[in-house]
């Protein structure tokens, strides 16, 4: 298997085991930016409340992922393909640039949380840190999903264990005075829509590593625990840490709890592995805009690029909460419109037509009407609906939206 192929996986070699699938997503989520997001939470939340809104979020947001895995896994191309049945060609284009241009902010996010807390604790130019991170991740992402299933096997457990100690730290430590009283019902739907928005920042991965996978279903049961047992774990230390430190700096925060120089090797390992990922799917999405670059190519530019942003720039933490709520504006939409698509509607899919204009692709030209309308819908209803709760809304529109014009257009079709 190549490191960046957009073509079919032939099923013989869908020999992936689903524990290394599951190895994969818990390496790319437990990292510093999944306690990021529990640092992130409104302070005003309390632990109950924070934990009830992580418990939502996160286990919702797997389950949208999981729900989808089980597609990759039966058409066996890259999650960006099977949008083209969805939005047309055109529009998994713009989908494709969206995520190509998404993804440095992330790798930059990674660099940029690694040398905060490396510098504090080791010393010595953020560059270096950054540059090395970058190319060490793109290196690995070279050698294809098996390579990075093979260094997971490594890294994780060390995460794990960089994790007991870091929750061990957090219980050790103090607490602050939480709040009394009841949290505003405006900083509960901020901190859900915050929450979900960055599980489900992983949705257009539903296909990309599971295609290797045969069995769709444990493919989904391997990405659900993946995404939720560490989300479930890692937020709930972030807010504690954040907490704490009374900033959501990481360097802050790893120093308030005493964590030592475990916190620089938790989150230059997190860095590394999460990475992996996020270089292999922007590396997919300019695979599918210029087909003509080689896979080596593309990851090279986007790690090499990804590297460079989380140098230059010390703002990426600052615009972390933000960032996670714009981003969900656009991809929860998705998550409903591929779910309306692949699990409620399920038309055959001819994976010719995925692959050409022309032929049996012709009805793929340019950009999808029902995507589109949908699209549009579901991203208007999470920026109406931010004062109460923003992801359920925009997922349930989009879904009901795509169902619906998809059957006025096959009824007008036919007539």
């Amino acid at each position: 298997m190549r490191a960046v192929d957009l073509a079919p996986v032939d099923p013989a070699d869908q020999t992936q085991r689903p524990a290394d699938l599951f190895l994969i997503f818990v390496g790319a989520n437990i990292v510093a930016t999944t306690l990021q997001v529990g640092a992130s939470l409104p302070s005003s939340l309390g632990p109950s409340a924070a934990a009830g809104v992580i418990a939502a979020g996160a286990l919702g947001g797997a389950a949208l992922t999981a729900a989808l895995a089980p597609t990759g896994s039966r058409l066996r191309v890259p999650s960006i393909v099977a949008a083209r049945a969805v939005l047309g060609h055109g529009g998994a284009a713009l989908l494709a640039l969206l995520l190509f241009l998404t993804n440095f902010a992330w790798i930059a996010l990674n660099n940029a949380i690694a040398a905060s807390i490396t510098v504090r604790m080791a010393g010595g130019p953020p560059a270096w840190w950054a540059v090395e991170l970058g190319v060490a991740a793109t290196l690995i992402v070279l050698g294809g999903p098996r390579t990075a299933a093979l260094v997971d096997r490594v890294a994780v457990p060390l995460l794990l264990a960089s994790g007991v100690v870091f929750t061990v730290a957090c219980i050790r430590t103090p607490m602050p005075a939480w709040p009394v009283e009841a949290p505003p019902a405006s900083d509960l739907v901020r901190g859900l829509d915050i929450v979900a928005g960055y599980q489900v920042s992983w949705l257009l991965m539903f296909a990309d590593y599971p295609r290797f996978v045969r069995s769709g279903r444990a493919a989904g049961v391997a990405v659900f625990l993946g995404l939720a047992l560490t989300a479930l774990w890692f937020m709930p230390l972030g807010y504690v840490a954040a907490a704490v430190a009374g900033s959501s700096d990481p360097g802050a925060m790893v120093t308030a709890v005493g964590l030592g120089w475990w916190g620089a090797l938790l989150v230059a390992v997190a860095a590394l592995t999460t990475n992996f990922v996020n270089i292999y799917m922007s590396a997919l999405a300019f695979k599918s805009l210029r087909p003509s670059v080689s896979g080596s190519t593309a990851v090279w530019i986007v790690g090499g690029v990804g590297a460079a942003l989380g140098f230059l720039s010390s703002g990426w933490l600052d615009q972390f909460a933000a960032f996670t709520l714009i981003l969900a504006g656009g991809l929860v939409p998705i998550g409903g419109i591929l779910l309306a698509h692949y699990l409620v509607l399920a038309p055959p899919v001819n994976l010719d037509a995925l692959y050409t204009t022309s032929g049996p692709g012709r009805a793929l030209r340019g950009i999808s009407a029902p995507g589109a309308i949908a699209w549009t819908c579901g991203a208007a209803m999470f920026a109406a609906a931010g004062d109460i709760g923003a992801s359920l809304p925009a997922l349930v529109t989009s879904l009901v939206a795509y169902v619906l014009v998809f059957k006025w257009q096959a009824r007008r079709a036919r007539t």
